[in-house]
C-alpha cells in the first residue's frame, strides 16, 4: 500500500503543478493582450489617437467636442469608471479611457 500512496502523492502534486502553470501561462497572456496602444504607431498617428484627449489640437480636429473621450465612445470596451479598455480600431491593445481619436463617436 506504500506504493499507492506515493503514487497518489506524486500525482497530486503533479496535477498541482499543472494547475500553478496553466495560471500563470493565462496570466501571461492576458497581460501581453492587454498592452496600450502608442501614440506613435502609424494606426495611431493615422486615427490622431491622444491618451490625453486635452493635448488634442481642436483646431486641426474640429470634430473634437468638449468632454469627448474614449470613455464616452461608442467603440469603447471596458466597464464603467475603467482607466483603459479595448478598441476595435487597435486589436488586441488598449486605449485610455480619457484619450480620444478621429473615429470618436458618442455613446448611445
Amino acid at each position: 500500500m506504500s506504493l499507492f500512496t506515493s503514487t497518489s502523492s506524486t500525482r497530486r502534486v503533479f496535477m498541482m503543478q499543472v494547475a500553478t502553470a496553466a495560471t500563470a501561462v493565462m496570466a501571461v497572456g492576458e497581460a501581453a493582450a492587454q498592452a496600450m496602444v502608442d501614440e506613435k504607431s502609424p494606426q495611431a498617428a493615422g486615427l490622431a489617437y491622444k491618451a490625453d484627449a486635452g493635448k488634442v489640437d481642436k483646431a486641426k480636429f474640429p470634430k473634437m467636442a468638449a468632454g469627448a473621450n474614449c470613455a464616452n465612445c461608442a467603440l469603447f470596451q471596458a466597464k464603467a469608471g475603467a482607466a483603459a479598455g479595448g478598441c476595435p480600431l487597435f486589436a488586441g491593445k488598449q486605449v485610455a479611457a480619457k484619450g480620444w481619436c478621429s473615429a470618436w463617436a458618442k455613446k448611445a
